[in-house]
């Protein structure tokens, strides 16, 4: 970009503080309602909520600010550019959003959305597109060129399911080509390319087993109004053929240094999920595994049992539960929440862990205070966050 374009997009930052939101929540308004074939790529609970709008307000802002100095943003990249990869974008969307996001600057703005602001914000736009069409396809080419591994949707069949808790149950899927399956990294997801009743959706679901088995296996909430959950719950049956993309996802499990430091997995409801992966293949290493979940009560609590059979077989596994309203008959370890004193009773003195967590928003903000209280190096804070960053760590 050359400097005149930079300058321009710089000035536009106050503008994006005051107005950057109603931006957003405007673009996504007018795309859905000039290319509704995009909705599928988009979670409408996560629109109902406002969370998407909000967090692409942060990432224009961001981009914005740094425009000049992209290295400091450089470290958001991977988790969107795995992120799009997952859900199959293609280099065909980005003309479509660039084109409704110019427009619904211009509303929002009006007058003082010049001619030479949008022309600015459109070479600003190409520019983080070209980037991003790059790299993802290299995410693409990457995956298809590993064994087992291929471009696009893949068909797999419902082999197995099994509930987990109340509220949680696991789809074992296998690929009915019989080909071998492509390895990933404990904490990435699948997406499943679903149609229900008419309507096209996507769907990010965490892997919850190791890799190297023959099966994908997914364990999924059903949510109140969750329009895919319920109907995985109420409608998969085994046999139930899925399209599903190929694994993606940043938030994975770091190799660790030389020292082995422990390894501290801080879940809250279904964020147990990935949690579950990273456990299973670090049972077996002898490395120290702190695993904390939290649950409302026994009924909502998933793969107890298989925490439990893994921490008696591996003695470096150390399971801690807790239920903020558990029921008579439930044996947490601890009741009420996860304590700034709780987790400190669970950590070295010298903090120096690798920390994962991942649960509901509330429950992730506590954490990752508490963390940071408690001397964790955030470099060694590690988790997966829909929305902008800075509501995690307000």
């Amino acid at each position: 970009m050359n400097p005149q374009t930079i300058a321009i997009v710089k000035a536009t930052v106050p503008a994006l503080q005051a107005h950057g939101e109603a931006i957003t929540s405007h673009f996504y308004r007018i795309m859905f309602e000039r290319h509704p074939e995009v909705k599928a790529f988009f979670n409408e609970a996560h629109q109902a909520a406002g969370s998407q709008a909000r967090a692409l307000a942060g990432a224009v802002l961001a981009y914005a600010t740094y425009i000049d100095r992209l290295d400091e943003i450089a470290g958001a990249l991977p988790r969107i550019i795995e992120k799009h990869a997952a859900l199959g974008v293609l280099p065909e969307h980005y003309p479509v959003v660039g084109a409704c996001l110019l427009r619904a600057i211009k509303d929002v703005l009006g007058d003082a959305a010049t001619d030479e602001i949008i022309a600015a914000w459109g070479e600003a736009y190409q520019s983080l597109a070209a980037l991003l069409i790059a790299a993802e396809e290299e995410v693409y080419r990457a995956n298809a060129a590993q064994t087992g591994g291929w471009r696009g949707e893949r068909e797999f069949r419902v082999a197995r399911r099994e509930d987990e808790s109340e509220v949680i149950t696991s789809f074992y899927l296998e690929p009915t080509d019989g080909g071998p399956l492509l390895a990933f990294s404990p904490g990435q997801y699948l997406t499943l390319v679903l149609n229900i009743d008419g309507e096209p959706l996507r769907r990010n679901y965490s892997l919850s087993d190791a890799p190297g088995k023959p099966w994908y296996r997914i364990s999924v909430k059903k949510e109140e109004g969750g329009k895919a959950s319920n109907w995985l719950h109420e409608t998969a049956a085994i046999g139930t053929l899925l399209k599903v993309q190929a694994p993606c996802g940043d938030f994975v499990l770091q190799p660790a240094d030389e020292h082995a430091r422990p390894l501290v997995l801080v879940t809250g409801g279904v964020g147990i999920t990935p949690a579950m992966s990273m456990l299973e293949s670090m049972a077996h290493t002898g490395r120290p595994v702190h695993f904390i979940h939290a649950a409302r009560h026994g009924g909502a609590h998933a793969f107890r049992a298989r925490v439990d059979a893994l921490a008696a077989k591996h003695a470096n596994v150390k399971p801690l539960y807790v239920y903020d309203t558990p029921r008579d008959a439930d044996r947490p370890h601890a009741t009420g929440f996860v304590t700034r004193e709780l987790l400190a009773q669970q950590l070295p003195a010298d903090r120096d862990v690798d920390l994962y967590f991942l649960g509901p928003k509330p429950f992730m903000k506590s954490v990752y205070a508490n963390g940071v209280a408690l001397g964790v190096p955030k470099q060694q804070l590690r988790y997966e966050f829909f929305g902008p960053l800075e509501a995690l760590k307000a």
